[in-house]
């Protein structure tokens, strides 16, 4: 081999030499680079885990409030009371450990040690097991047995007085939290929802808004050696701990009790099987007042059942496995906010909508005339579709044929509309989408595909059947005729607030779209006024000195059979806004499956609606205005006469036009019949004021009024020298006239002349 040859391999090798030292000098710099630019946080952060002790800062949950800034939901403190056994033992342990003197429940006394003397009085005020907590206490090695959580502040003073007296500071621990709180318990709780252990909301607003509400975590680092010691070198960090937003919401704490007054009552009343709920919203904004289902359920205690649901669960008398899976059936179903997450047929309150597009369309007018034979034959079914009259109405103007709720010409009508025109009216009042209400699990309604809606689909949507949709969306399409053809997205968040009052963030009224003209609006909130308060099926819904639009509705559960296979469950309800020409307030109440006396909505909901807006009109500033005739059946809270001159109280009553009698002839007043705070007739009312040591002298026996017109009821009272307090409709004497269903006292209690019989009125001949 000759020496260029081997020179020649000498460069190679030393070139690959080369190669390989730069290469592996490339690597060892790529690694350095890596582990001390790229990665050095990562690594930093690798060694402070090792060193530091990172204790977390609670944030505090913003709070819930209504729209009058009533906390509705907010934080209270509760702490967790734990001890270490490893010092208990460490004590006891000591030659001079102290042992202590205490009394027997016999009124003996006994000396005991440390362990005993605190598993003694934890058990006393905490109500925990003795023997576990002597269990626990006598772990070697443990600094940290919980004993309670979430004490409240009174039994934890007196722990802290127990620790002190006997310095035990040591051994029992108290640490603070902050807990969940509803001050008003049971009220709104299907909206409000509530927290789970972790103070994460699973469910209504406090689920919805969770994000908002909870706020961020803060930490506070600090390095320590293993003997957790501070190190020599100074190392620690804080976080700040950032509260939540508080959440303003839209709902009125008067409104919700008022409605939580009316949905029970409804309930009980129709002994409804399967619960009822209500809606109250502004029908220009979308603003939720109120929102209720019965029964409620304790916010503060959300897995106890309410005692409707817990009687269902007793009669079951379930033991095991059994048991336990009807009573979390039975919770999730209380939970369940009825008026957002349960479908039902809407039934009649739908031919609000339906007359409503004729006008729009023009397919109607306000002059044209029906004729109901008690059915209307549609092509394509095989029987003819019945009214729920069966003998039928016979001629019918159009505002009759929406006040009398009639079938065939709701059919009719539909006809003339056509069925593409109905099905894009249907879609566009938000029956085929979400309303987007800001609480969770909202339901979407079940309807046919344009493919699949015949005309017989076309004539039965007419009056509201065969589809489903919710309470809230139902509400919110009768919301874009009382508000003038603008359908509007329904909230509960008015604000969102940081704890300094600032705003965060407010919500503007959300208007989707245009659905229907001002002008057929107007007019068919016209009609469904003069139902009301003339002789329509929501006779029930009226209120005195106020113009009140409402309809009625009655559906069949055809999905639901009985024992015999036959579809007898029923869905009463009814809609409402007031007053018709400039609605301040929108209703829905919807009784589900009444099983006590009437099931039509007009008597297990209108006269309900009626008490509730008797009582949020006025509340909501809309004054009454009342017509000559209702003046003349207006009734009168008499005041207190007693200790008043006579001659005073005489002219007082005159001059308020009440008819009176003096009783004896004393300067004073001793004593008035009816009694002070009582309501009475103002045309046939009569009051007894007794003088000179005269006293009322019970006389008169309350007559059996139940059942009897008012017309009658008023003759047999004022015949026996009673008055009468009316509850219910004051306008008992429009159509065939309302009757007496309850009356107060009972039939033959003796009372003194001019005291007050209450008695209720209702219509029982209005169906829908």
């Amino acid at each position: 081999m000759n020496q260029n040859k081997i020179n020649g391999m000498m460069a190679r090798r030393s070139v690959v030499l080369l190669a390989l030292f730069l290469v592996f000098a490339l690597i060892v710099v790529g690694t350095l680079f890596d582990l001390q630019v790229l990665k050095y946080d990562q690594y930093q952060q690798s060694v402070l885990d090792q060193i530091t002790i990172e204790t977390k800062v609670n944030a505090e949950r913003g709070a819930i409030y209504d729209r009058n800034g009533k906390t509705l939901a907010t934080n209270t403190t509760v702490w967790l009371v734990f001890i270490s056994p490893q010092d208990i033992i460490d004590a006891m342990a000591e030659e001079d450990a102290e042992v202590y003197t205490v009394a027997n429940t016999d009124g003996t006394e006994a000396t005991v040690p440390m362990n005993e003397l605190i598993a003694r009085r934890l058990s006393e005020i905490l109500g925990v097991d003795y023997s576990k907590i002597l269990e626990k206490a006598a772990k070697v090695g443990r600094r940290y047995e919980v004993i309670k959580a979430g004490v409240e502040k009174e039994l934890a003073d007196q722990i802290r007085a127990f620790i002190d007296q006997y310095d035990l500071t040591s051994q029992i621990y108290l640490t603070a939290s902050a807990t969940r709180y509803y001050p008003y318990s049971t009220l709104a709780s299907h909206a409000l929802g509530f927290v789970n252990s972790d103070g994460v909301g699973i469910y209504g607003l406090e689920r919805y808004y969770n994000n908002i509400l909870e706020g961020t975590e803060g930490k506070y680092v600090t390095a320590q050696d293993a003997k957790g010691d501070d190190m020599a070198f100074e190392y620690e960090t804080y976080v700040e701990a950032k509260n939540g937003y508080n959440l303003m919401t839209t709902l009125d704490i008067y409104i919700q009790y008022e409605l939580e007054n009316q949905v029970k009552a409804a309930a009980l009343d129709s002994a409804a099987a399967n619960r009822a709920c209500g809606i109250v919203v502004n029908p220009k904004t979308g603003e939720i007042y109120a929102m209720a289902t019965y029964p409620p359920f304790d916010l503060n205690s959300p897995y106890t059942l309410d005692s409707w649901s817990q009687s269902m669960l007793d009669e079951l008398d379930l033991t095991g496995e059994d048991y336990t899976e009807k009573y979390f059936e039975l919770v999730y179903t209380m939970w369940n906010n009825k008026a957002v997450t349960e479908l039902y047929e809407p039934g009649s309150t739908f031919k609000i909508l339906t007359t409503a597009i004729s006008l729009d369309e023009g397919m109607a007018s306000l002059q044209d005339s029906f004729y109901c034979t008690g059915s209307k034959k549609i092509e394509g079914y095989g029987r003819p579709i019945s009214c729920h009259k069966n003998t039928g109405h016979g001629n019918l103007s159009f505002a009759e044929a929406l006040q009398q709720s009639c079938n065939p010409a709701m059919m009719t009508i539909a006809a003339r509309i056509g069925r593409q025109v109905f099905y894009d009216y249907f879609l566009d009042l938000g029956y085929s989408e979400k309303t987007g209400v800001d609480v969770p699990g909202e339901s979407k309604s079940y309807y046919h595909t344009y493919k699949d809606f015949s005309n017989v689909s076309l004539a039965v949507y007419s009056f509201g059947q065969t589809f489903k949709t919710t309470p809230i969306q139902q509400l919110m399409a009768i919301c874009s005729v009382a508000n003038g053809g603008y359908l509007v997205t329904p909230h509960f968040m008015k604000e969102i607030v940081d704890d300094d009052g600032n705003t965060v963030l407010s919500y503007e009224t959300n208007v989707k779209r245009q659905v229907l003209s001002s002008e057929s609006c107007a007019a068919i909130a016209k009609i469904l006024e003069e139902g009301v308060s003339g002789n329509g099926g929501a006779k029930n819904a009226y209120v005195a000195g106020y113009k009140v639009a409402a309809k009625t509705g009655t559906s069949e559960k055809k999905d639901k059979y009985d024992a015999s296979g036959n579809t007898t469950y029923r869905v009463g309800s009814c809609v409402a806004f007031a007053p018709y020409d400039d609605p301040q307030v929108a209703v829905i109440l919807m009784v589900d499956e009444p099983t006590k006396g009437s099931r039509y909505g007009s008597t297990v909901a209108a006269p309900y609606v009626a008490n509730l807006l008797s009582d949020v009109l006025p509340y909501l500033g809309v004054e009454p205005d009342y017509s000559p005739e209702e003046l003349a059946k207006v009734q009168v809270t008499i005041g207190s006469y007693v200790g008043a001159a006579t001659s005073v109280a005489e002219n007082a009553l005159k001059s308020k036009g009440l008819r009176y009698e003096i009783v004896g002839t004393g300067e004073f007043v001793t004593s008035q019949l009816p009694a002070s705070g009582s309501k009475i007739s103002s045309s046939t009312g009569k009051i007894i004021l007794y003088t000179g040591g005269e006293t009322p002298k019970a006389t008169v026996t309350v007559p059996n009024l139940v059942g009897k017109t008012a017309e009658a009821a008023n003759k047999l009272l004022i015949d026996s020298g009673l008055n009468i307090c009316i509850e219910g409709t004051i306008n008992y004497d429009e159509g065939e006239g309302a009757t007496v269903v309850s009356q107060s006292p009972a039939p033959g209690t003796v009372l003194a002349p001019s005291d007050v019989v209450t008695v209720r009125f209702m219509y029982l001949d209005g169906d829908d």
